[in-house]
């Protein structure tokens, strides 16, 4: 079955799993999308018709044809014979005249019931066979193609100040980044975050849905406005669609009732997360709120632990065209969440940079057409000071974080002074790889890099 079928089938079983459990959900949605799909093809004549949809769509409009029944005002058959019967006898019989040539071209033409008035008589259905993959590449639409870069990781942290990441001399806290990563490529100046919370980030890193109150309270409950309908794609869904393949990796990411690593962890219904200190939290999961990917497989299938990056990494065929990583939130660099004594907030986020990036720059599919951005998904809160200390001052814009894109196809030691945000992250991936724009992606003053990284 092709992405772009799949995808549909999806949200047309979440959506009636979403009414009466998921197994009776996909019988139910199943026949009903099997069902429509044959009456529409069939009806609108389209070239997604079988054989079945064309029998089915002509016996409904022959179960439609009025049958014509006689009116008092018409004359009835029998009458008529009664009155010819009835005629006066001819007194003298004469032979016949024989009647005259009539020419081919002036006789009457035969009376053709319409089309849309005669029943049709529906052949017998050919049997049904299994669609070739030719068949199915012809049903779906046009496959969009990637540019020059074809394999794109998103590294999303925690942000302690832009200073505090890029500063000068021994104002940066994080060397590895400032120091080792951005003269390998491009300095965003004045990327900006939406929020300070780190779920609305995500999500519109991959949706393009703005912040609401339920997501800038970081979602403790997986309620409301944290869960969005199945109709809402992302940008996980697009990419399938288009042929393309995506995974999310989440350090830390287990099981709680067991422990051990799980694919999609998230806390269910009305049940508050438990997160242990500086451990996994699906806050730093944009992935989980969507029930487009929740209820039919999407999130299951592609969000894994970070334990399967090493493993994907070493192989262009195993590597996904676009992938999102995520550190726990020690890791992410989160205030006081690491262990006493450890590296905690931005340099801890620095730490972990030095150890996972070279893994993806040393990668066969970075190598050859990759793109590493390395962002900031929400603000690290000022850590509380001891007693006796006083506290930094706060940043004096602290959703300017600054951001890094590394590639082949960039300028070593570049900066961008414009405007961007995660918005602008969405738009550049979907351009990457010729998709639409999602929500406010499409934005007209939404800023983007597409354009330039590929080539244009």
């Amino acid at each position: 079955m092709s992405g772009w079928l799949r995808t549909r089938l999806r949200a047309a079983i979440a959506a009636a799993a979403t009414l009466t459990g998921k197994r009776f959900g996909l019988l139910v949605a199943s026949s009903v999308v099997a069902t429509s799909a044959i009456v529409a093809a069939a009806a609108t004549n389209q070239p997604e018709a079988s054989p079945l949809a064309s029998v089915l769509g002509h016996s409904l409009a022959a179960d439609r044809t009025p049958v014509p029944t006689p009116t008092p005002l018409e004359p009835a058959a029998e009458p008529e014979l009664e009155e010819e019967a009835a005629a006066p006898a001819v007194e003298h019989e004469a032979s016949p005249e024989p009647e005259p040539y009539v020419p081919e071209e002036s006789m009457p033409e035969p009376v053709i019931v319409p089309e849309e008035t005669a029943p049709e008589v529906a052949p017998e259905p050919a049997p049904e066979e299994e669609p070739t993959e030719e068949a199915e590449e012809a049903e779906a639409p046009p496959k969009p193609e990637a540019g020059r870069i074809k394999h794109v990781f998103v590294i999303s942290l925690a942000s302690s100040g832009y200073q505090a990441a890029f500063g000068s001399g021994t104002a940066s806290q994080m060397p590895y980044l400032s120091g080792t990563l951005r003269p390998k490529g491009l300095l965003l100046t004045n990327y900006s975050v939406l929020s300070e919370a780190t779920t609305p980030n995500g999500i519109a890193t991959i949706s393009g849905q703005p912040p609401n109150k339920d997501t800038e309270a970081e979602c403790p409950v997986f309620e409301g406005e944290c869960l969005y309908a199945v109709e809402t794609t992302t940008l996980a869904e697009q990419l399938e669609v288009g042929g393309f393949t995506w995974r999310a990796y989440m350090e830390g990411m287990v099981d709680p009732a067991t422990g051990e690593p799980a694919n999609c962890v998230y806390p269910a219904g009305s049940e508050e997360e438990k997160v242990e200190p500086g451990g996994y939290s699906a806050r730093l999961n944009p992935f989980t709120h969507f029930h487009s990917l929740l209820d039919v497989g999407g999130c299951a299938e592609g969000d894994v632990p970070i334990t399967a990056l090493k493993k994907d990494l070493k192989s262009e065929a195993k590597t996904a065209n676009w992938s999102y990583i995520s550190p726990d939130l020690c890791s992410a660099g989160f205030a006081e969440q690491c262990p006493e004594g450890a590296p905690a907030g931005a340099a801890a986020a620095d730490a972990w940079l030095a150890e996972v990036v070279p893994l993806i720059l040393e990668s066969p599919a970075y190598k050859k057409d990759g793109l590493l951005i390395v962002t900031f998904g929400g603000v690290n809160p000022a850590p509380v000071p001891a007693e006796g200390e006083t506290a930094p001052p706060p940043p004096a814009n602290p959703l300017k974080t600054g951001a890094v894109f590394v590639s082949k196809f960039i300028a070593k030691g570049s900066t961008d002074a414009a405007r961007y945000n995660p918005y602008s992250l969405l738009r550049t991936s979907e351009e990457l790889f010729g998709l639409g724009y999602l929500a406010e992606a499409g934005g007209p003053k939404v800023k983007t890099l597409g354009p330039a990284l590929l080539g244009d």
